[in-house]
C-alpha cells in the first residue's frame, strides 16, 4: 500500500532527518515553507510554519517482525508514529511539539487541526478524574473485585506458621474448612504422605448449602488473630483461631525464631552461593530439634438462636480430605480425642464442651440460647501422645489473651495513629504485624529475612517493607533487616537473593540510604564501610562494561540484566534508575564520614544520570506518540533501550503477554520509575506524557493490571499534588486486591501467592505519603488525605512516626460546624525541618478565611511555616 502523509509544523524544527521501520518513503516534498528533504535529511531555513508530504510504502498489514513507523529526528522534538495510524478523521496532533500529522488530503493548516481538536474540549483520563468526586473506598469496592485470601496465622520471626480457610475461601477444596502446616513459603512435608504437603480439613456446621451467610475479621481489627461466623439456620458458629506456643508462655522472650539462612532457603525463589548452602545445612539440625512446636489453637462456639432445641455438627480435621476419601491414613482415637498416624504422631487433638470429643463427626442438640464449644489444636509437626497430653490440657481462653497480648506489645513500640477512616486505621496496623509475622531470624537480635509472601527477600520488593519498619517506628527491626542483605552479599559486592534478579544492588543501596535519611546512624554507616563500598564498585564495574562505542546509542553506560520475574537482559530504565538512585543515596550516607569518596561517587551518580537520561529521551523520540482522551498524542517510551514503544504496541514484534496482563512489563516495570528514581523531575513534560499514557493504555480506574502496586505512580501524583488522581489509584487498589475483611493481600488477581506482603508494604507506604512527604528541607504534612476526613468532629492524630527529620507528631482536630480546623504539631528539635507545610482540606472545598499559625495558600490548602521551630500551632477560619 501506499500511504500519503502531511506532517505540518508551526514553529522552525532546525535540521534534522526521517527514518522509516518497515517501510519505504517513495516521495517527499515541502509544500509549505522554505526547506528541502533531500536522502533522508531535512533543512529547514528560517520560518514558522511547513509542511511535508511523504508517500511511504508499507504493507497493508503490519510485518511480523515490526509494524511501519516513521522517525521525524529533529535537533529538537524528535518525534515517531505508526504509519497506519494517520487518518484524516483523527490527526495525530501534538500542541507541546507543535506538530500535527494528517492524511495528505486533509489541507488544514496546524492552527486549524488544533482549533478542530481543542474546541471538542475532551478531557485526557486524568483530567476527568480531576472533574470528579473524591474517590472512597465505598465507590472503589462497589466497582473492583471482592477477592477472599486464605488468612497466614503464626509468631514473629518463627517459619513455623499456619495457612487457614473456611469455605468459598481460597481452596483447592471448596466444601472444607481447612488450616495447613507452613515453612514460610514452603507447604510443609508429611513423612506419612511421601514428605508431600498436608493440609488439614475440618467442617463446621451442616456444610454447603445455597446460602452462604460467612464473615470473618481479625482480633479488634488488626491481630493475627482469625476470628469467623457461620449463620446454618438457627445454629451460629462463631470461631477464633490463632498461633501459640505448645508448653511455654507466649512472650516475645520465649519467641527464639528461626535462623535468617535456614529461613531464606525456604523461600521460594531463594538464591544461596555454595559458601551459604554448606553454611546453611550445619544450622538447620538447630531449627529440627526443637523441642516445642507452634500450635494452631481453634474453637468453634455453636449457638442455638431459635426458640426450640437444634443440632450443630462438627468434623475434626482429618489429613488432605476430600470429597470421597481421605488422601493420608490415619486414627481417631475416641478415647481421649487425639487424630494421630501412629503412638508418637499425634497431629490433633480435640475437645467438645470440654472433654476429649469422642466421635470424629458429631452433632449434639443445643438448648434454645445455650453453646456448645468444639475445639481442637495442631501442633506444626505431629506429637507424641504424651506431649499431646499436655497439649489438650492448654487452656483456649489463657492461650488466646496471651497471644493478644504479644501482639498487642510488638504494636506498642510502633507509631500510633489514630484516622477517621476506620478501615485505613485498621490496615495499618494490621499491615504492620503482617510484615513482621514473615520477618524471620533468631531473637533477640541478628539478622532478619524481611520476606515477601511465600517468596524470600528481594532487594526490591523487600524495600517497602523495610521502610515502612522505619516510617513507623521500627527502626531496629529494619536495621536488622537491612543486614540480610550484606551479609549474603557475593564477595565481588553483587548484591542477588532472588530468582535471578538483577536489581537488588541498587535497590538495597537505595533502602539503606533511606534508612540513614530515617535514623543518621553514622555508626551504622562506619561498621558497614566495606561492604557497601563493595556494592559501589561492582555497580561501577558493570557501567564500564557498558561504556565502549558498541553502546553508542544503545545503552553506554547503562547496566544490563533481568529485572523481574520475566527473562529480559536489557538495559532496563527501572535496573538503571535503582542503581542511580542508590548511588546518589550512598554519596549521602558518606557525605560526613568521607567527604572526598561521597564526591567521587556522586559524580558517577550523576554521569549515570545523564546516560540513563540520553537514553529515555533518544527512546521517546524512536517510539510511537499515542492518542490521548482530550485528543492530543504524547510520546512514549520502552521499558529499556532495545526496543521502541511499549512492548504492548507491539512496534518491533514480539510476545510480552506475562502475568496475566498484555502491558505488564511497560506498566509495572517501566521508564514511569525514573521519575520516582529521581532521574526525570516529577514536573518534566516527560512525566506529564508518562502519567498520561500509562493512566489510559495501562490502567483502569488509574490502576495497573495484574501486580499493580508494581507501578509507581501514585507517588508521582502526590509530588505534583494531584490529590484525586491519587486517591483513585489508592483505593481502588487496595479495595481490588486485599482480602475486605481480613486485610491481606494477594500478590495478582488471579489468586498468585498470598499474604503478599511487598503489595501490602506499598499500600502502607502510600498511607505514610498520604500522611507526609519530605520535598527537600520540608515537611510536608497530610498532602494526600481525603477532604471527607475532616469532617465535623473527625481527628486525625499521629504520635511518633518517623520522616527524614525524625519522629514528629500531628493533632488535627475538624470543627467545621464552628468554622474553624486547628492543628498541632511537634517535631523531634535536633532534626526539625526548615520548613512546615500541612495541608487541611476543607470537606466542602471552602477555602480559609483567615489563617494562624503560617501563611494559607489558597490553591494547594495548606499552611506554610518557615524557619519552622519544632513546635506548632496552627488554626484556620471558614
Amino acid at each position: 500500500m501506499i500511504k500519503k502523509i502531511a506532517i505540518v509544523w508551526n514553529h522552525h524544527p532546525v535540521a534534522g532527518e526521517i527514518q522509516v521501520q518497515d517501510a519505504a518513503i517513495i516521495r517527499a516534498e515541502f509544500t509549505k515553507g522554505q526547506a528541502r528533504f533531500s536522502e533522508g535529511n531535512l533543512v529547514f531555513e528560517e520560518g514558522q510554519s511547513y509542511r511535508l508530504e511523504l508517500e511511504v510504502e508499507a504493507k497493508e498489514q503490519p510485518a511480523i517482525v515490526g509494524k511501519p513507523l516513521v522517525f521525524v529526528k529533529t535537533e529538537v522534538r524528535s518525534f515517531s508514529f505508526f504509519v497506519h495510524d494517520v487518518n484524516v478523521k483523527r490527526p495525530i496532533y501534538m500542541p507541546r511539539y507543535g506538530v500535527a500529522v494528517t492524511d495528505v488530503s486533509d489541507n488544514r493548516s496546524y492552527e486549524e487541526i488544533a482549533g478542530a481538536v481543542e474546541s471538542k474540549e475532551w478531557k485526557t483520563g486524568l483530567q476527568q478524574i480531576g472533574l470528579e468526586p473524591e474517590e472512597s473506598y465505598e465507590e472503589a469496592a462497589a466497582h473492583t473485585r471482592a477477592l477472599i485470601c486464605q488468612t497466614w496465622l503464626g509468631l514473629s520471626r518463627d517459619i513455623r506458621i499456619f495457612g487457614a480457610g473456611f469455605r468459598g475461601s481460597e481452596d483447592k477444596e471448596k466444601m472444607w474448612d481447612w488450616v495447613q502446616p507452613r515453612l514460610h513459603g514452603s507447604e510443609a512435608g508429611l513423612p506419612e504422605n511421601k514428605n508431600e504437603s498436608v493440609r488439614y480439613h475440618f467442617l463446621v456446621g451442616r456444610g454447603l448449602g445455597c446460602d452462604h451467610k460467612l464473615s470473618r475479621r481479625l482480633d479488634e481489627g488488626i491481630y493475627p488473630i482469625l476470628h469467623g461466623t457461620i449463620e446454618d439456620n438457627e445454629i451460629t458458629y462463631r470461631t477464633t483461631s490463632f498461633v501459640s506456643l505448645e508448653k511455654t508462655a507466649l512472650d516475645a522472650k520465649n519467641v527464639k525464631g528461626t535462623d535468617y539462612l535456614v529461613a531464606d532457603g525456604y523461600g521460594y525463589g531463594h538464591m544461596l552461593t555454595d559458601k551459604q548452602k554448606e553454611e546453611r545445612e550445619k544450622r538447620l539440625p538447630a531449627f529440627w530439634n526443637d523441642d516445642e512446636e507452634t500450635v494452631f489453637y481453634f474453637r468453634a462456639e455453636a449457638v442455638n438462636t431459635g426458640n426450640v432445641p437444634r443440632y450443630a455438627w462438627f468434623k475434626s480435621p482429618v489429613p488432605n480430605g476430600s470429597v470421597l476419601s481421605h488422601g493420608v491414613a490415619y486414627k481417631f482415637n475416641r478415647d481421649n480425642g487425639f487424630s494421630l498416624y501412629d503412638a508418637d504422631r499425634v497431629y490433633c487433638v480435640s475437645k467438645l464442651n470440654g472433654a476429649p470429643l469422642m466421635n470424629e463427626e458429631t452433632a449434639i442438640l443445643i438448648e434454645p440460647g445455650e453453646t456448645a464449644v468444639f475445639e481442637f489444636a495442631i501442633p506444626h509437626r505431629p506429637v507424641s501422645e504424651e506431649r499431646a497430653a499436655g497439649l489438650i490440657g492448654q487452656s483456649f481462653d489463657g492461650r488466646l489473651e496471651e497471644c493478644r497480648g504479644y501482639w498487642r506489645e510488638k504494636l506498642s513500640g510502633a507509631a500510633e495513629i489514630r484516622l477517621p477512616e476506620k478501615r485505613v486505621e485498621e490496615m495499618v496496623k494490621a499491615g504492620l504485624l503482617h510484615l513482621d509475622l514473615v520477618t524471620y531470624g533468631s531473637e533477640p537480635e541478628g539478622t532478619l529475612v524481611p520476606t515477601i509472601g511465600v517468596y524470600t527477600a528481594i532487594g526490591s520488593e523487600s524495600a517497602p517493607i523495610i521502610q515502612t519498619m522505619d516510617s513507623l517506628g521500627w527502626g531496629k527491626i529494619a536495621e536488622r533487616s537491612l543486614m540480610f542483605f550484606l551479609d549474603k552479599q557475593h564477595d565481588n559486592g553483587f548484591i542477588q537473593n532472588f530468582g535471578g534478579y538483577m536489581l537488588e544492588t541498587g535497590a538495597f543501596l537505595w533502602c539503606a540510604g533511606e534508612h540513614y535519611r530515617y535514623t543518621r546512624d553514622e555508626a551504622w554507616i562506619g561498621r558497614n564501610h566495606e561492604k557497601l563500598r563493595k556494592a559501589y564498585e561492582y555497580i561501577v564495574e558493570w557501567r564500564k562494561r557498558n561504556m565502549t562505542d558498541a553502546f553508542k546509542g544503545r545503552g553506554y553506560g547503562m547496566i544490563d540484566g533481568k529485572t523481574a520475574d520475566p527473562e529480559d537482559p536489557f538495559h532496563s530504565f527501572m535496573l538503571n534508575g535503582y542503581a542511580y538512585l542508590g548511588l546518589s543515596r550512598l554519596a549521602e550516607m558518606w557525605r560526613s564520614s568521607n567527604a572526598e569518596l561521597a564526591d567521587e561517587v556522586l559524580a558517577v551518580a550523576a554521569a549515570m544520570k545523564s546516560d540513563i537520561r540520553e537514553a529515555f529521551y533518544m527512546n521517546a523520540a524512536k517510539s510511537p506518540v499515542v492518542p490521548i482522551g482530550n485528543g492530543t498524542w504524547v510520546p512514549t517510551a520502552a521499558p529499556w533501550v532495545e526496543h521502541r514503544g511499549p512492548l504492548c504496541l507491539f512496534a518491533e514484534g514480539g510476545n510480552w503477554l506475562t502475568h496475566g496482563s498484555m502491558p505488564a512489563r511497560d506498566s509495572l516495570l517501566g521508564p514511569l520509575y525514573l521519575v520516582f528514581q529521581e532521574v526525570i523531575g516529577h514536573r518534566e513534560d516527560a512525566a506529564d506524557d508518562l502519567l498520561d499514557y500509562h493512566s489510559e493504555l495501562m490502567c483502569t480506574r488509574n490502576v495497573a493490571l495484574s501486580q499493580p502496586y508494581y507501578s509507581i505512580h501514585p507517588w508521582v501524583h502526590l509530588k505534583r499534588g494531584e490529590v484525586k488522581a491519587f486517591l483513585k489509584t489508592y483505593y481502588n487498589t487496595f479495595a481490588g486486591l486485599a482480602d475486605r475483611e481480613t486485610y491481606t493481600f494477594w500478590e495478582h488477581y488471579w489468586h498468585a501467592s498470598p499474604h503478599k506482603t511487598h503489595e501490602e508494604a506499598w499500600f502502607l507506604m502510600q498511607t505514610r505519603w498520604m500522611l507526609y512527604m519530605e520535598e527537600g528541607a520540608a515537611l510536608n504534612l497530610l498532602p494526600g488525605i481525603p477532604r471527607k476526613w475532616l469532617k465535623d468532629g473527625e481527628v486525625i492524630d499521629i504520635r511518633n512516626a518517623v520522616s527524614y527529620f525524625g519522629a514528629f507528631s500531628v493533632f488535627v482536630e475538624s470543627n467545621v460546624a464552628e468554622g474553624v480546623i486547628t492543628a498541632r504539631v511537634e517535631c523531634d528539635p535536633a532534626r526539625k525541618p526548615e520548613t512546615l507545610q500541612i495541608r487541611l482540606p476543607h470537606p466542602d472545598g471552602l477555602k480559609a478565611l483567615r489563617a494562624e499559625g503560617g501563611s494559607y495558600d489558597h490553591e494547594t490548602e495548606t499552611v506554610r511555616i518557615e524557619e519552622f521551630g519544632g513546635t506548632a500551632e496552627i488554626r484556620l477560619w471558614f
